[in-house]
């Protein structure tokens, strides 16, 4: 019998996305480059402009799945998905523990929860040695009024990142800073959790971009950022344990070294996509392996208890 309409479109674009991966599938006939967008020939293996393998290649992977999180700026998407998930895996945590009714989960989430799914902690870090805290923290908030800032933020800034250094830098820069800002963050002794700190990376790379380029608008758009970089500080010293000013410190340090670093373009070349895609896949691997550790941990005893 056959599949209705929906399903065969559906089947169709995961042929598109995963197909690439190991040639394309079965098509007899000319395909394009998934790196440079040269037409190459029927029983092609090598792309004859840019060198891209047709028959494994990250690189029709990464454009694939690209089309199918929303195009221009895929890895923003699912940056965002990945965040409203946990937030309800720690909604839902918090609800069977008894602390997640009601107002209550505009500003709180219950702690035993946060940290099994993988909040920064000092203790966990250096005594149990679960490294990956440092990445899975950045993916959980305490509050709906803590997702929604901090979405709003990622939702606003991040698109426009993403479409500077391309998708696979764009998520290393993101991965990156959000680890060193949680790094510094458990070295002063904190439990926090959020997304800021990797946002705070990314307006530290924005502050570098600007500090290469010249005119009246880039010098507007860099008060700008300084600014609102300024008024986070200032409402973190303000609210005192309330808001990890180290983990937005530790962000924003890294992501402005790293603007410093990389080109501030798309990669133009073979050689430059290879590395980008590298870069991007280690960083989601990177990523998957931390939460994996995390449910792999995620019953364990708590310190204290044991």
């Amino acid at each position: 019998m056959a599949l209705p309409y929906q399903w065969q479109m559906r089947v169709n674009r995961w042929k598109q996305i995963f197909g690439g991966m190991l040639g394309g599938g079965g098509e007899k006939r000319p395909k394009l480059c998934p790196a440079c967008g040269a037409l190459v020939g029927i029983h092609a293996t090598r792309c004859h402009e840019c060198g891209t393998s047709t028959q494994f290649s990250l690189a029709a992977l990464s454009k694939g799945l690209s089309e199918f999180f929303g195009g221009h700026a895929p890895v923003t998407v699912v940056l965002l998905i990945a965040n409203v998930l946990m937030f309800g895996l720690s909604m839902l945590g918090s609800i069977h523990a008894g602390q997640g009714s009601g107002l209550s989960l505009l500003w709180s989430m219950d702690g035993i929860t946060l940290y099994r799914l993988g909040s920064s902690n000092p203790f966990a870090f250096f005594v149990e040695h679960q490294w990956w805290r440092v990445i899975t923290a950045s993916f959980l908030h305490g509050g709906l009024l803590h997702i929604g800032m901090n979405m709003l933020v990622l939702l606003d800034i991040g698109p426009i990142l993403e479409e500077l250094y391309g998708s696979a830098r764009y998520l290393f820069v993101y991965i990156l800073t959000g680890s060193t800002g949680f790094a510094l963050s458990v070295y002063t002794h904190h439990n926090s959790v959020g997304a800021s700190a990797a946002l705070m990376g990314l307006i530290g790379a924005m502050i570098a971009v600007t500090t290469k380029r010249s005119g009246a608008a880039i010098q507007a758009m860099r008060s700008r950022l300084i600014s609102w970089v300024v008024s986070i500080f200032a409402i973190g010293f303000l609210m005192g344990g309330l808001i990890d000013n180290w983990g937005h410190f530790g962000g924003l340090a890294g992501g402005f070294l790293l603007g410093k670093i990389l080109a501030d373009r798309q990669p133009m070349n073979a050689r430059e996509r290879t590395s980008a895609y590298a870069l991007g896949w280690l960083a989601a691997g990177v990523a998957i392996a931390s939460f994996v550790l995390m449910f792999m941990h995620y019953g364990d005893a708590l310190p204290g208890t044991r």
